[in-house]
Parts: structure tokens; sequence; C-alpha cells
């Protein structure tokens, strides 16, 4: 099971997370837990960091790590480019449409 893989992310000025870093890079672990299946792992699960923006005990409130960017002063929550992503690639069962 691999049990964390994390990017960190900037908000933009009209609120939205555009994170096409963060999808390349869990596109490329889903990926490789693939290749391993292939060979012939048993891989039982993958889990992202984290689903929503959260304290970093290294970084505290600095570094956002969550597929749902958080407004921590409001509490509001706004799913960024990759949580979009990644509800894809959940839904086709597949990392690319098609």
């Amino acid at each position: 099971m691999v049990r964390i893989s994390a990017w960190s992310d900037v908000v933009a000025p009209d609120g939205a997370v555009h994170d096409p870093a963060r999808i390349a890079y869990l596109k490329a672990h889903l990926a490789a837990v693939l290749d391993a299946v292939d060979a012939g792992a048993d891989v039982r699960g993958y889990c992202a960091w984290s689903l929503l923006d959260n304290f970093e005990w290294a970084h505290g409130y600095g570094k956002r790590f969550g597929l749902v960017h958080v407004d921590y002063d409001s509490q509001r929550r706004t799913p960024k480019d990759s949580a979009r992503a990644c509800a894809e690639v959940v839904a086709a069962h597949a990392l690319e449409a098609g």
C-alpha cells in the first residue's frame, strides 16, 4: 500500500487552485502503481495526501497538500483541479479517458 504522496500548491487570485503539476504527479504515481500490479505486486490501496488542506507539523499552515482548498478563516472548501482529475480517474477506472 502506498500511504502518502503529496504536492504543495498556491491559490490563484480568483480563489481557484489550478494545479497541473499535482495532477501530473498523481497520475505518474498511479501509473507506477499500475506497473507494479502488472509486475505481480499485491497492491491493496493508494492514498493521496491529503483530502483537505491542513496543518502540517513541518510547515504549519504554510504548505497546502489537499485535493480541496480550505480557507482557514471562513472554513470554505473549494475543490482544486486535482480533485476533479482524481474524480475523473475514479469514474473512468482509468488514468486517461477512453
